[in-house]
């Protein structure tokens, strides 16, 4: 089946959908994007998502040519026209087409775009029996170079650590910061279990501040579960009794050994196993 992109304020084929070679998102990554899940005809945390794309704009200086409001439309017209029910959204915004020179100052017509699709970052077993991760040598960009709070299409930073597991046989990489603390992972934020207390590293570590990240964060608070924002060593990843991963693709994913070194009992725990249910249940609410 042929997936119908919203371009522009336009729904065309996938295939007739075209950036331009001049667009600066194209020659030098300036610009955004939301990766956004669908469950059961209903768009999940869609305010937050369409919220942070916002603010990934202005702190770019981009100037979106749609309000909020157009593109919560935008995000369900596509849904309708390619009548998906679970799938995945990508939204993204160029700054537009200029001529080849880095400035920003004289770039017209930023494009807009939504592509409506599945998406599976893991196989079905990871989720079951947990995966094995590393860290990577990459670290995560310094935050005074470009605030990890802008999702931006420029991703050469993850993608040299997604390398990195790559080529040890696993398929996601823990990053550090700058000072050495755990930042989070290419694609994902990580939290640990230590003595039935989830930890997950501060906003000032670097992060990007994930939507799923909040989502398990609340579940936990709601659940009794008590929780530190704080700063992590590698020593507190191979130390903890239990660890996972959270992101909008990859949803919840249990980690069972890190750089080999096992974690807890090398199996998901009943902590992570928990969230994992509450969560399943919550995308499922009406």
């Amino acid at each position: 089946m042929s997936r119908l992109i919203w371009f522009n304020g336009q729904l065309i084929p996938a295939a007739e959908a075209r950036v331009g070679v001049y667009d600066h998102g194209v020659l030098y990554g300036d610009g955004i994007f939301e990766g956004i899940r669908q469950y059961h005809g209903r768009v999940f945390e869609k305010s937050a998502h369409v919220r942070r794309f916002f603010d990934s704009a202005k702190g770019i200086r981009l100037a979106v040519p749609y309000t909020a409001s157009q593109v919560d439309a935008a995000l369900e017209e596509t849904l309708a026209a390619n009548n998906l029910q679970d799938s995945y959204l990508r939204l993204v915004a160029t700054r537009g087409i200029n001529d080849l020179g880095i400035s920003p100052t004289n770039v017209t017509n930023p494009c807009v775009f939504i592509i409506a699709d599945s998406i599976q970052m893991y196989p079905a077993e990871l989720y079951r029996d947990g995966m094995p991760i590393v860290t990577a040598t990459t670290i995560r960009s310094h935050p005074n170079s470009l605030s990890p709070k802008i999702k931006s299409l420029n991703y050469l930073n993850n993608i040299a650590a997604k390398w990195e597991a790559l080529d040890a046989g696993v398929r996601e990489a823990v990053m550090l910061n700058h000072l050495g603390y755990v930042c989070e992972c290419t694609a994902d934020n990580i939290f640990i279990v230590r003595h039935g207390e989830l930890a997950t590293p501060c906003e000032e570590s670097g992060i990007l501040v994930g939507i799923t990240r909040g989502v398990v964060l609340n579940l936990a608070r709601a659940g009794g579960i008590p929780i530190a924002e704080t700063n992590l060593t590698r020593h507190d990843l191979y130390i903890a009794d239990e660890c996972f991963i959270t992101g909008t693709g990859a949803e919840i994913v249990p980690i069972t050994s890190i750089d080999r070194r096992t974690i807890g009992t090398g199996k998901p725990g009943p902590i992570t196993q928990r969230l994992i249910a509450a969560f399943q249940k919550k995308v499922r609410e009406p």
